[in-house]
Parts: C-alpha cells; structure tokens; sequence
C-alpha cells in the first residue's frame, strides 16, 4: 500500500539529498518546494518514475532516489511537489494508470482537499484568524501549584489575572488556562478541585469588558469542560485526544467550540513511532467526528512530551510535515519542555533559547499555531519565521 501525506520541508535541498537525490536534482527540485509538497512512501520504483515523467510534462516535480531505475518493483519514496492545478491534471492521468498505481489519484486528491481545509479559518468565539497567514501564539496560563515549569506562580486569581493580561498585551492570540498539571508524575486532581482553580479566572476574564482574547479551557474532564464552556469559553485542549472521558467530545460539540486533539499515551513502547502516532491521532479525530464536532474545528497536537522519551519527541520534531497529512491545522507545544532541558543540559527556567529554536523549527515544518509560556519572545520569533516561510 502506498502512503501518501501532505509534507512540508524545513530543509528541501537537505531532504532531497536524503531522499537520494543527485545533488543537482536536488537543488533544481528544491525550488519547486514553495508550492504543495506531497510525500509517497512505498511506491514501486517503475510506478515512481511513470509518475515521475507525468507530472514533468505537467510542470510539476517528482524527486526520487538517483538509483531508481535500477530497482524495478521494490519501493521507494517519491516527493511530489507542484501547484494545486498541475496535481489535479496528473491525478486525472492517474486514473488513468490505475492498473499500475491503482487509487493513487484518488488518495491525492482526498490530500488536496485536506490542503484546502487547511487553509481555512479558525473561528473562536467572535474572534476569526486566517489560517496559513501567519502563526497563532498560545499563551500558557497554568492555575496550578505543581506544574513544571511554572507551578504556584498563578495560582492566586490576581496574579492569574495579570499574567493573562500580560500576555495579551505581549501578543497572544488565545489564552489556554489549566488547572491541572500533566507533567510526568505529577497527581491527578478531582473535577472540584480542577473547577475550584479555574472557574474564578475564566469568570473574571469573561466580565472583564476590555478582555476579548478568546480563551481555552485545557482539561481532559468533561465535567470541567462543560463549566468552562458554559462561561463563554472558546476552545477545548484536551492532552488525551478524547480518550480519557469520552463525554468530552460529546460536551464539546454540544457547544460547538474548536477542539485540540493531542497524541498521549501510557507507554512510548511503539512499533513504528511516527505511524503509530498518525494512527493513534486518527482515533482522536474518528471520536471527534463521531460526536459531531465539525471538520473545521479540529485541531491537532503530535504532543511534544506526552509519551515519549528525549529522542522519540527529536524525532517527531523532524517528522511534523508528516502530520499535515492529516489535513487539520497543526498545534506544537515544545516550550521550556525536557526535550529542550536534556539536549542543552539545562534547567527548566533557562531554557528560552532552546524553546525559541523548536518554536522557528515548527512553523518552517508547517504548524499553524503554538503554545509558549514567553509569549513576548516567542511571538518576535514567529513574526520573523512568517515573514520567511509566509510569503
């Protein structure tokens, strides 16, 4: 089976070469990677270099191992790289070669209505953000007395209140208020307990006339959930993708509010990481749509810390184009996180750096939005990359 995703590559020259590209090719491939990128892994190397003379006479790029031709029906990988029309003229030649690409054109085009969606809009509350023009900052407001990085610093209403506000005037385009930690190892909390933390801040936030930043509630209970939304909320973050309580789901499509799907597990035991976590994410949105929460209003988080170790979170950093392929917005969360403290061997409250180089890496990979604690900085950062990759 061919398996085809939405790519983006922060590299292209780099990743052509890595493909197996001939250093020419790939420096003539790379020019094309501004328009829609597609990676197909698996395809017999005929069929590759078949598809490879189609999509040349169409104007697009078809970039695969030097060695092709050598290699008869044993697969390779192929990048595809082209505008939207020229794709749509080579699956309708595709259809045509189904014998030896059978459903090939089919799959891409399901790809380029998944690119579309992702071009869409982000509707929270009365707030509408463009999607693809530039980065949305999350700011991180956590409640709590134990979270990692910044536990018993906003736990008090006035200090919550201030940092939220604080944010705002530094850039934030949503406020997402915990008010339970999921650090590893950190105790669970009670729905009362969890409701008794953040409902004050959501409440004063909501009366507060000069406050219109929309808010997200980041909980995995759908008795918080439905609290917070019923106070005018805007957003579900839910680190377990709707699998820890499936009324979540339920809740939040009652209110029609955006959701973020985040990939966690119990264990980073994995047979094959990044497939396992597009499948495990798959799920999420499965349940998602099951509930009737609209297409449009998904978003999803490859969660950056959630299990799995230092090198299997590096390695979902290098693979984020891959989860464009599943054709929703793209959420990444590295701030201050383990990943960046055991790579530059420092402690969590030194670490601005470090999350500066994932926050520049994540929108060059293609993420839509992030969420950082140093909203300051970080937006800074984002406006650059915007500036770079946007254009």
């Amino acid at each position: 089976m061919i398996q085809v995703c939405l790519y983006k590559m922060s590299d292209p020259e780099g990743e052509l070469l890595k493909l197996g590209c001939d250093r020419l090719s790939a420096a003539l491939s790379a020019s094309q990677a501004r328009h829609l990128t597609l990676k197909l892994r698996g395809i017999p190397a005929d069929g590759a270099l078949l598809l490879q003379r189609e999509a040349l006479s169409l104007g697009a790029e078809a970039a695969l191992p030097e060695k092709a031709s050598r290699l008869g029906k044993k697969p390779v990988d192929l990048i595809l790289m082209g505008t939207e029309g020229q794709l749509e003229k080579l699956c309708s030649r595709l259809d045509l070669q189904r014998e030896e690409l059978p459903s090939l054109g089919e799959q891409i085009r399901k790809l380029l209505a998944a690119s579309r969606r992702r071009r869409g809009e982000l509707q929270l509350g009365n707030a509408r953000f463009p999607l693809g023009e530039r980065t949305l900052i999350m700011g991180i407001l956590n409640v709590t007395p134990d979270s990692f990085s910044d536990g018993g610093r906003y736990n008090l209403l006035e200090q919550a209140l201030q940092h939220a506000r604080r944010m705002v005037a530094e850039g934030a385009d949503i406020i997402d208020i915990g008010g339970e930690s999921t650090r590893p190892g950190a105790q669970p909390v009670s729905a009362e307990e969890e409701l008794r933390r953040v409902i004050p801040v959501i409440e004063a936030l909501k009366k507060d006339p000069a406050f219109t930043t929309p808010l997200s509630i980041d909980t995995y209970k759908a008795e918080v959930a439905r609290a917070a939304l019923e106070l005018g909320v805007d957003m579900v973050n839910d680190v377990w993708g709707f699998k820890a309580d499936p009324g979540l789901a339920t809740v939040a499509a009652s209110f029609k509010v955006p959701v973020c799907l985040m990939h966690n597990r119990k264990s980073n035991v994995y047979r094959d990481l990044i497939p396992d976590i597009l499948a495990e994410l798959q799920e999420s949105i499965d349940l998602a749509l099951q509930a009737g929460i609209s297409s449009d209003r998904i978003i999803i988080d490859p969660g950056i810390g959630f299990g799995k170790d230092w090198q299997q979170n590096l390695e979902v950093m290098h693979h984020l184009g891959d989860f464009l392929g599943l054709g929703y917005p793209l959420l990444v969360g590295t701030s201050r996180k383990s990943m960046i403290g055991k790579t530059l061997d420092l402690p969590v409250d030194d670490r601005l750096e470090g999350t500066a180089a994932t926050v520049a890496y994540s929108i060059a990979a293609g993420a839509d939005l992030v969420r950082v604690h140093d909203v300051k900085e970080m937006r800074r950062v984002a406006q650059m990359c915007d500036a770079m990759v946007r254009r």
